[in-house]
């Protein structure tokens, strides 16, 4: 299996590989705001709203259907950890984009996540191939605690901008906040800037 290392995107943004402020574990601790939601891979499905041409669904089947790839990425977490080397497999958002047909208006994208959590990143932060829709971690299916069946990575932010148990995308013509933007979090979370709270 081909493996893509894009551990090196820190040049675009700091000097060091391991952000101010973060400490690098082994381990990789469970964080979330309610718990670990149920999902049955015969009737969950992946919804595509908001400025696109015409909104859509998408199957697990149909879902892991689209072209995929292996990356090596760096985990940041705002509470001040971080993972490096991790391997996620998945979808690179460019290509979901590409299924989209987003609508020239779209300025912002909303990840929605069973567990009715949201986030949001402007859509030229998120339109890059290092974020990923990933299904397995370490060549295994992603644990069900780390956001299993499916959740969004995002190495150039801290990791709450990374929804576990994604299940769809909303594009945006306005920006609005998600779940921790509206509790203070910082809406751009650059953690070589150590961008946490707003």
């Amino acid at each position: 299996m081909s493996v893509t290392d894009v551990t090196d995107l820190y040049r675009e943004f700091g000097e060091e590989r391991l952000p101010p402020g973060q400490t690098e574990t082994s381990a990789f601790p469970v964080l979330d705001k309610s718990g670990t939601p149920d999902w049955d891979p015969e009737t969950w499905s992946f919804s595509v709203r908001g400025a696109v041409a015409e909104e859509f669904d998408l199957s697990w089947e149909a879902f892991r259907e689209l072209p995929s790839e292996t990356q090596r990425q760096d985990f940041h977490c705002v509470t001040g950890w971080s993972k490096l080397d991790c391997e996620f497999t998945g979808v690179t958002f460019p290509t979901l984009l590409e299924e989209a047909d987003v609508d020239a208006d779209a300025v912002h994208v909303m990840f929605h996540g069973l567990d009715g959590y949201t986030t949001d990143l402007p859509l030229d932060v998120v339109n890059r191939r290092e974020v990923l829709f990933a299904w397995d971690y370490d060549g295994e299916a992603l644990p069900r605690e780390h956001g299993g069946p499916l959740r969004v990575v995002t190495p150039h932010r801290y990791a709450y901008k990374g929804a576990k148990w994604v299940d769809g995308v909303t594009f945006l013509t306005e920006r609005e906040r998600g779940y921790w933007e509206k509790r203070g979090y910082s809406v751009s979370a650059n953690p070589w800037e150590e961008e946490r709270y707003s």
